[in-house]
């Protein structure tokens, strides 16, 4: 969530139209996004050791900042190694420039850190950039691929390319997007690469809660809330990434598997249903759902890759929610007991 909030704000309100929480980080469906966007945050030492006694197995680096690249040397943990948005004409225009990119911020660490995957863009679908994703992410690949390694190239998007989300079984790609998306996810499918996508519930309810369930939001309804054919959600995150999956379908990209690279809920900053409690019970409850293996309605028993959003608050960030997702507060103090 490094951008868009005031788009997803916009498509949240058009979404949808009708104790305790164990956590065990072992199973190999859950990550922690690592921002940096903070002045008072712990060094990258620290915080890889953190996320080494909560026993969190991956993590999602939105740019190559060598110190917390360097933390991660042989610490077992793998990487979603990011780009930065302002480097993608760069990357799409130059290979060469990509080469150098790769040279300097993946070959130096490849023998020690555990790269799942490099991101080329993060939401920039739709955007006046967007044409340049797919040619970027061609040329890392290649550069990727002449320095002998094997690490696969996508990109993340947020449900701002969806034009269609409701019934999930409906989910399309807009007609803004689908002329991008289309052919990147022709490239994924390819090289059997997954999509990354930006999945928040949180956005849906605070924008529309009048028609957005917050037991629904938070993984707490009893019941079936959506019906949707022969397939019943009883939770919104469900229905999302089901969403996404339809939309893959109808570009022809029904074998590209997702990985959620951001989810999470704010326990702060003035949007409705930003608290304490629901970012505990939202990040729990995920957490719970996630490592049952159950998958979703539209894909059972398929344990989905996910990457909460995100460790720390950070106090560079825009004022307001946005500083406001993190599980950790910069002194490494739980915002809210997440039982790790």
């Amino acid at each position: 969530m490094e951008c868009g909030l005031l788009l997803r704000l916009h498509f949240a309100a058009a979404l949808l139209h009708f104790s305790s929480f164990a956590f065990s980080a072992t199973g190999q469906g859950i990550g922690v996004n690592y921002g940096i966007k903070g002045n008072n945050l712990p060094s990258p030492a620290t915080v890889i050791s953190l996320y080494k006694s909560k026993n969190i197995t991956k993590l999602r680096l939105y740019d190559p900042t060598p110190g917390p690249l360097n933390a991660l040397r042989n610490s077992g943990i793998g990487v979603i190694l990011g780009s930065l948005n302002q480097d993608l004409q760069k990357f799409a225009g130059d290979p060469s420039y990509a080469a150098a990119w790769v040279h300097a911020n993946v070959v130096p660490y490849a023998d020690t850190v555990d790269f799942k995957y490099i991101d080329i863009g993060n939401e920039l679908v739709p955007s006046d950039s967007a044409t340049s994703i797919l040619p970027a992410m061609r040329n890392v690949a290649a550069a990727v691929h002449a320095a002998g390694l094997s690490i696969p190239v996508t990109t993340a998007v947020s449900t701002l390319v969806l034009g269609t989300s409701y019934p999930p079984s409906q989910g399309a790609f807009s007609s803004e997007a689908s002329q991008v998306m289309g052919p990147i996810v022709s490239f994924l499918a390819s090289t059997s690469t997954p999509l990354l996508i930006n999945i928040y519930p949180f956005f849906a309810y605070s924008g529309d809660s009048a028609d957005v369930r917050l037991d629904y939001s938070l993984f707490t309804a009893n019941d079936v809330v959506v019906h949707d054919g022969d397939l019943g959600y009883s939770n919104l995150f469900d229905s999302m990434v089901d969403s996404v999956y339809s939309a893959l379908e109808r570009v022809g990209g029904s074998q590209v598997p997702l990985v959620v690279s951001e989810t999470g809920w704010p326990s702060a900053g003035g949007m409705n249903g930003a608290t304490v409690d629901n970012a505990r019970i939202y990040n729990n409850n995920l957490i719970k759902h996630v490592n049952s293996k159950v998958g979703t309605p539209k894909h059972p028993g398929e344990e989905l890759e996910v990457y909460m959003f995100a460790m720390f608050n950070e106090n560079l960030k825009p004022a307001g929610t946005e500083r406001n997702f993190g599980m950790f507060y910069p002194d490494m103090t739980e915002v809210y007991p997440v039982n790790f």
